[in-house]
């Protein structure tokens, strides 16, 4: 059954390449103890065996903390482990397909690059908005233009979804995210790259909970 709301405030995308040595699952534990909300595994260069038997342990931790479980682009590793949803770009597994596949018990994210894209993922049965790039990332190599904070507000202004900024958000910019739109903000670097990512995610939560105060 689809999770019916899910905080996607503080969301953590991981990314085995920058985490400096350290476990996916040490990281993962570290975020979610500072405050991450719901965590994306992202894995580009593993076999399937190891994407699956990496997101299971992911997996097992996060549901004692009640914190979903997004995986990012593979339906086939989504479907095997019961994770909670799934995220797909624009060049991966088309909406419409992966709903047939899905069904309606499995969240799916799409990566909305333009406004288009936005209002077409809503029209499409998405469940939220990944709003990608807001700035250029260096944690990407195949990413449009930025959006910037304007692009942002267009596609608020125009979606009911739930909106995830992603694209070189750190404790200096999340701020500005959510006081333009978003509902949640996703980090990759700021969080997985820091010399303590407890305190990293913790610092992005109080960030992140202030600026909806203002």
């Amino acid at each position: 059954m689809k999770l019916q709301k899910i905080d996607y405030s503080l969301y953590l995308v991981t990314d085995r390449g920058l985490a400096r040595g350290r476990s996916t699952l040490e990281i993962v534990k570290a975020a979610v103890r500072g405050g991450a909300t719901c965590v994306q595994l992202r894995e580009k260069a593993c076999s399937t065996l190891d994407f699956i038997e990496q997101a299971l342990a992911v997996k097992d931790f996060l549901k004692s903390k009640s914190v979903p479980l997004i995986i990012n682009d593979r339906v086939d590793v989504a479907l095997a482990v019961e994770a909670d949803g799934v995220h797909l770009g624009q060049t991966d597994m088309p909406l419409d397909i992966a709903r047939k596949i899905l069904g309606s018990s499995m969240i799916i994210g799409i990566s909305a690059e333009s406004l288009e894209d936005a209002v077409q993922a809503e029209k499409g049965g998405a469940d939220y908005l990944g709003v990608s790039p807001i700035y250029a990332t260096p944690t990407k190599t195949d990413t449009a233009p930025p959006l910037g904070l304007e692009g942002l507000r267009a596609i608020r202004e125009a979606v009911r979804l739930p909106l995830v900024g992603i694209g070189s958000l750190n404790r200096d910019n999340a701020a500005a995210v959510i006081q333009n739109g978003a509902d949640g903000v996703a980090v990759v670097s700021a969080i997985v790259s820091a010399d303590d990512p407890a305190t990293a995610a913790c610092d992005l939560f109080q960030i992140i909970d202030e600026a909806r105060k203002t």
